[in-house]
């Protein structure tokens, strides 16, 4: 027990840089005593004394703004930073090293009986304000940025944004994008950090759907040269015959 408890103390200074002292982190964290309140009330809970394991988590969400229902299981070094407003269903599953900012939701998205809320692999860091719904899994060292809704499985190591969330692209797709955009002149599409989201956003997909219509124009050439029909072709920069996938 007591191990535990330097585990999570220990986690603190490694996330949080205000931390300045233990005597700060046990007196002044609310993370930390939600996370305490927990492990008591979740004990309780498997031992069979639901109502009390309600009133302790009760009294957490008093002291600290953070529920956490008792019946949610939660893995070592789990760290809340700020914590006001963290809500924790009751069948949700918290891996080793995760960590939750201010606003979270893990919540369900059914009142029926059984698995309802979601799954976090070790390693996983969900940004303020961001909800997750259902029993879905979020995959091993996955990111969720701030004020999402993520309601569908993330991938392992993968990070997502948006309402509802969507896969950030791979470096291997922004890769095949540039090949794309440098074959139509157009040098641009570096600078789409600085544009706004949604014209980066249709930008990206106009020049997934362009290599795509590539693709299968050549496809259609030769189809027709072997059938005797000749097709003039205009000499063009080569590109990797990959498909890029667009964002899901």
């Amino acid at each position: 027990m007591f191990e535990r408890i330097k585990e999570d103390i220990q986690c603190v200074f490694e996330r949080d840089p205000a931390a300045q002292s233990v005597f700060e982190v046990v007196t002044a964290y609310p993370g930390f005593h939600a996370l305490l309140i927990h492990r008591v009330s979740h004990r309780l809970w498997r031992m069979g004394f639901r109502w009390l394991a309600r009133f302790s988590s009760h009294i957490g969400r008093w002291l600290t703004g953070i529920e956490i229902h008792p019946g949610a299981t939660i893995g070592r070094r789990f760290f809340i930073d700020h914590g006001m407003g963290v809500v924790i269903g009751e069948t949700a599953v918290i891996g080793d090293d995760c960590t939750l900012y201010h606003g979270v939701t893990l919540g369900g998205t059914s009142w029926n009986k059984g698995k309802r809320h979601p799954t976090l692999k070790d390693g996983v860091v969900v940004g303020a304000g961001a909800k997750v719904l259902g029993p879905i899994d979020v995959g091993e060292g996955a990111r969720i940025g701030s004020n999402s809704v993520v309601v569908k499985p993330v991938p392992a190591g993968a990070t997502v944004v948006g309402i509802p969330a969507h896969l950030i692209d791979s470096k291997e797709v922004k890769d095949k994008r540039n090949q794309i955009a440098r074959k139509m002149g157009f040098d641009a599409y570096g600078a789409t950090t600085d544009m706004p989201d949604p014209v980066a956003h249709a930008i990206n997909h106009m020049l997934d759907h362009i290599h795509i219509m590539d693709k299968q124009l050549e496809k259609m050439r030769a189809a027709l040269n072997a059938a005797g029909m000749a097709v003039d072709e205009e000499p063009m920069p080569e590109l990797d015959d990959c498909e890029i996938k667009g964002e899901s």
